[in-house]
């Protein structure tokens, strides 16, 4: 596995990662425009990173190919391993960031909420029930494996919270575009903000 990161006072990195069981690019900018490239075998992923990028108004470069003649597992997860690396990694020193962030999104008869600390201390919490276990050919599963792949990768708190709903395409829509939104609000520079804001002085 290799991490570079972007030009001195851009918060972005990259990372190449390759196992028997994937090959994954992967490029993240947290300073974007809500731009995508989504190349993976898992169609169902590429929607909801592409609804993460837009709605945190990153940037994000994925090109992933996994054994999906097995299953998506190994795909999904080492997307979220590299997707939270690049995180930790481009947000450096982390001074200056609003840190925390609790965001709700609806989607229809769907509402879930996303709450972030960005703590150095990997933690996920997920509250989440769906009427079914497939949306098309993807299982609901993957989607914890995901969240807390990139909540231990990034060493951020992560709480997940699917209020209710009744569609689950629409519920997992809900919890990736507050995840954007939550991300993007955490990682936001606070001008009042001197070093990092903790009283350990560290994040």
């Amino acid at each position: 596995m290799t991490t570079t990161n972007g030009a001195s006072g851009a918060r972005q990195a990259s990372i190449s990662r390759k196992t028997n069981e994937t090959d994954i690019k992967l490029e993240f900018a947290i300073d974007g425009t809500g731009q995508s490239q989504l190349e993976t075998d898992v169609p169902f992923l590429n929607h909801m990173l592409d609804l993460f990028t837009k709605h945190g108004q990153f940037n994000l470069t994925v090109d992933g190919k996994g054994d999906i003649e097995i299953d998506d597992h190994h795909t999904v997860e080492d997307i979220g391993i590299c997707l939270g690396h690049t995180i930790l990694e481009a947000l450096g020193d982390k001074k200056g960031i609003k840190r925390y962030a609790n965001v709700f999104i609806p989607m229809d008869e769907a509402l879930a909420q996303v709450v972030i600390d960005i703590s150095g201390r990997p933690h996920f919490e997920y509250r989440a029930q769906y009427p079914s276990a497939q949306v098309g050919s993807f299982s609901v599963e993957l989607v914890q494996e995901f969240l807390w792949k990139l909540a231990l990768e990034a060493r951020i708190t992560l709480h997940v919270i699917v209020h209710y709903g009744q569609n689950t395409h629409h519920m997992i829509e809900a919890v990736f575009k507050a995840l954007g939104r939550a991300l993007d609000e955490a990682t936001s520079l606070d001008p009042r903000v001197t070093g990092v804001p903790s009283t350990k002085g560290v994040l």
